[in-house]
């Protein structure tokens, strides 16, 4: 549920994130977010903070794969990942062998959190992409 109510928030047009002065999750753009999006977000609130907060600590791999995945599901656009990963044959079939990896460990919902589903396997084609990722990056500066 946690998931499905941010992905609808993101795809609005709003972005919510940890505001630094005061510590506390925030809304931008709120008034782009439909009025059931918002109560349906109420009841949850403790599980977006629960996610946020998982998040905190992520080394930029972990966070890379993350924009990859909500990239490739609509619901928040990176356009220089998005240009990467179509100019990049070989980065887009590792990140679709990475989610096959995931979906024979189980995940087979994508408003479910992944990283459960994460094992050796997956780890190796997740460090591939983010190796592949900066290198593009840096030839492309």
């Amino acid at each position: 549920m946690v998931l499905h109510v941010l992905s609808q928030i993101w795809k609005s047009g709003a972005e919510i994130y940890r505001d630094e002065s005061d510590g506390r999750l925030s809304l931008k753009n709120a008034k782009l977010v439909p009025e059931e999006i918002l109560k349906a977000a109420d009841p949850v609130f403790g599980e977006i903070e629960k996610w946020f907060k998982s998040w905190e600590e992520a080394k930029a791999i972990d966070k890379h794969i993350r924009m990859m995945v909500h990239q490739v599901c609509g619901w928040q656009h990176n356009p220089k990942l998005n240009e990467w990963i179509c100019a990049n044959a070989e980065a887009l079939t590792l990140f679709v062998e990475w989610q096959e990896t995931l979906a024979k460990n189980g995940w087979n919902d994508i408003y479910t959190d992944y990283r459960q589903f994460e094992n050796e396997a997956s780890n190796i084609m997740k460090k591939k992409l983010y190796e592949n990722a900066v290198l593009y990056a840096n030839h492309n500066k």
